[in-house]
């Protein structure tokens, strides 16, 4: 047992736990006076539940982006760019997936080295399409023409609603929280409210129980739905033997003629500002984000890699029928949600008020309105 203890908090699913014990377990061979223990909490705490006081706990943290902002301004993680080198961090922004480098940046310094790229993709059960000879749909159109046949599924928990609220205004072409005090203009909020009324009306209400990790363990252990048209890519379900029917993953479905914009997710690997090791600490993430440790041990163990050398390599793309470099483009167009202190606050509850008007109704201008005043509640 080594002398240097380090401890490590990440979330619960293969794709987030895993990989991280197997690389652990690696880099304490290589190093053994260093022991490294990873512990874990549920997806909804990962994205809900407030980081201070992890920090003080845990020597790793698998976060977020959008605690950045929090993290930076109350000190709890250290600036990564004072501690590594000029060349690795340039290499990390060169190899990133779309915007994941950037995400873990707040106010010029970088705060956690991306270790998991995600963004809400389409994905399908290719036995189910063939049995009934069914194409792929490449148009909204087409998507509420299969969602009539009660084939699609979608996550619609709270914060998957306001995902995707962010992807229809995104693809309407107009980003959220590009004007003060105002989430989204009405005419580009109305229109996406109604759009996604128009599909959630079409779909099994089950879905607002579902985050994506339930939608992929329904369409991968049963035949009810084939099809679900945006939900965070799980890179697990398209492996051969982890589910009892593998699930295929592909790019989004166009509106207007355009490909639906999502909203970037996946994790990034930061250092607690209270960690007695920095210099060990520091290594293991170094060790742990590099293009070799990324495409092999981190990929083989279950991890979705941040990593683009291992989103462009043969050997991840043939073990989970091109999941990466199919759904490579919606990463590099995904909208990168704000990081600034208190976002937090508004993402915990914004959800919430979409989800209702889905399920329950009522008037959509009423909806932007109480968005809008959420937004600017000082918390």
């Amino acid at each position: 047992m080594g002398q240097i203890r380090l401890k490590g908090i990440t979330w619960d699913h293969s794709r987030g736990y895993t990989p991280l014990v197997a690389t652990a377990q690696r880099f304490m061979e290589l190093n053994k006076d260093v022991e490294i223990i990873w512990h874990k909490r549920s997806l909804q705490d990962f994205a809900d539940k407030p980081i201070g006081q992890l920090a003080k706990d845990f020597d790793l943290l698998i976060i977020d982006y959008p605690w950045i902002g929090y993290a930076a301004e109350t000190a709890k993680l250290l600036p990564l760019n004072k501690y590594l080198p000029e060349q690795f961090l340039q290499q990390q922004l060169q190899a990133s997936v779309g915007a994941s480098f950037e995400s873990y940046t707040h106010q010029g310094q970088t705060w956690a080295i991306p270790m998991d790229a995600a963004t809400p993709v389409a994905s399908y059960r290719p036995d189910i399409f063939q049995q009934g000879n069914w194409q792929l749909p490449g148009t909204f159109e087409d998507l509420l023409a299969l969602a009539d046949r009660g084939q699609v599924i979608l996550p619609g928990i709270a914060v998957d609603t306001l995902m995707n609220f962010y992807m229809f205004c995104c693809t309407l072409g107009e980003n959220p929280f590009t004007q003060v005090g105002q989430v989204i203009s009405e005419q580009t909020g109305l229109q996406a409210l109604e759009l996604y009324k128009s599909l959630i009306s079409k779909i099994d209400p089950i879905c607002f129980e579902l985050n994506p990790i339930k939608v992929y363990e329904l369409m991968s252990s049963t035949d009810q739905y084939s099809y679900c048209p945006f939900a965070y890519g799980y890179s697990n379900y398209a492996r051969k033997g982890y589910a009892a029917h593998p699930i295929h993953f592909t790019d989004l479905v166009r509106l207007n003629g355009k490909p639906l914009i999502t909203t970037i997710g996946g994790t990034g690997l930061g250092v607690s500002a209270y960690c007695m090791y920095k210099s060990k600490a520091i290594a293991y993430l170094q060790y742990t984000t590099s293009a070799a440790v990324q495409e092999a041990l981190y990929f083989e163990t279950g991890g979705q890699p941040a990593h683009l050398q291992a989103w462009m390599s043969k050997g991840t793309n043939q073990a989970t029928q091109h999941f990466f470099t199919r759904t490579l483009p919606a990463l590099k167009r995904a909208y990168l949600r704000p990081r600034y202190n208190g976002y937090i606050y508004f993402q915990d509850h914004a959800g919430d008020l979409i989800r209702n008007y889905l399920i329950s109704g009522g008037q959509p201008k009423n909806v932007l309105s109480e968005l809008n005043h959420l937004l600017n509640t000082v918390h």
